[in-house]
């Protein structure tokens, strides 16, 4: 059961569209929503019917469905604090008995009675982004050099831009094409899509979030074995609330980009007052020079007909020379060929 706030047609409702599109570590049967009762959660989400119900309450849900077990937060804000409405849905989750997984900044098990409940009904609290003990963090020591498959930098012109949700999509395109691929994830919704290589890394250290990257990418390759491995961007790289990107670049060594942009998108999270985004060249440039090349485009269209989304798609592809794709129109085929030519190499 996925908790949506109301924002499950909003960029906020992100986490709840990751766990929609599918998870191999949660199956989602229902979301709580009372603005969206009745309806489908892949339809209020981008029309695409997943029959997966919203309900008003969760006493609703769990009528409907006895068996589940996990109360999911399903939102991404800004500032990550869990609105008033969710605390008391979360406190009657844990009463019930069921575990409660949240990747917000505001810890649910920082709250007392919320905390006291589930102790009572033995349910479990999970916050993904509590700090791991600094006796677990890692330095960056330089073996990031050893990895010898491709390292493929899913990044983004901006937040809430479609990073995680390419990313996935890439690893099933590959895996049609008998390609054995890794996703290193970097936020709470790729740990809840079972991400088993990553962090989370607005909440790690600053002093460790080198070292946490290399790690989760070298003990993938030397693990898995995988033929190429996709590290999922954040941010982006001059989104003034939170630049990010260098990281993956330079500590991560991903020396190729897919790069998500959003033609109809001017400001950074759509805010004027953030400033107006560069353009996808001078993205492609700035990559350049931390010694990286982007080889495909993947478009964010929200706010396009299908109509325009192709036109885009068209006139960016002639203008960059690149190969774009529509991952939720189209799928990410039109990027494969690149990545095949990194795994032929």
């Amino acid at each position: 059961m996925v908790f949506s706030c109301g924002l499950l047609d909003t960029g906020n409702g992100k986490t709840a569209h990751g766990l929609i599109r599918g998870s191999d570590r949660f199956v989602t049967k229902a979301l709580v929503d009372k603005k969206f009762t009745g309806r489908d959660a892949g339809e209020v989400m981008d029309g695409k019917k997943r029959n997966i119900p919203v309900y008003a309450s969760v006493d609703e849900a769990l009528s409907a469905f006895p068996s589940i077990i996990n109360a999911i937060v399903g939102l991404a804000p800004i500032g990550g604090k869990l609105p008033p409405d969710l605390i008391e849905d979360l406190l009657f989750s844990a009463q019930k008995g069921l575990n409660i997984i949240s990747g917000l900044h505001d810890y649910v098990s920082d709250h007392k009675n919320i905390a006291e409940a589930a102790a009572t009904s033995g349910s479990t609290i999970v916050d993904i982004r509590k700090p791991k003990p600094k006796s677990e963090l890692h330095f960056w020591t330089g073996k990031i050099f050893d990895v010898t498959c491709p390292i493929v930098g899913v990044m983004g012109m901006d937040c809430a831009i479609g990073k995680r949700s390419t990313t996935r999509f890439l690893l099933e395109a590959c895996k049609k094409h008998g390609i054995k691929a890794e996703m290193i994830y970097t936020g709470q919704t790729g740990w809840m899509q079972s991400g088993r290589y990553g962090f989370v890394f607005d909440s790690t250290y600053n002093d460790f979030v080198s070292g946490e990257l290399e790690h989760a990418i070298h003990s993938c390759w030397k693990n898995e074995k995988p033929d190429i491995i996709f590290v999922e961007g954040q941010s982006g790289l001059r989104n003034p609330s939170g630049p990010c990107g260098s990281e993956m670049l330079v500590s991560g060594n991903a020396k190729k980009v897919i790069l998500l942009a959003a033609p109809k998108r001017i400001y950074y999270e759509d805010d004027e007052t953030w400033g107006t985004m560069p353009s996808i060249q001078s993205e492609i440039d700035l990559i350049k020079m931390y010694g990286s090349d982007v080889i495909g485009i993947a478009l964010n269209t929200s706010g396009c007909t299908l109509d325009e989304a192709k036109a885009f798609k068209a006139k960016i592809a002639t203008e960059i020379g690149l190969p774009v794709c529509l991952p939720l129109q189209e799928g990410v085929d039109d990027v494969m060929t690149a990545v095949k030519g990194l795994i032929e190499k």
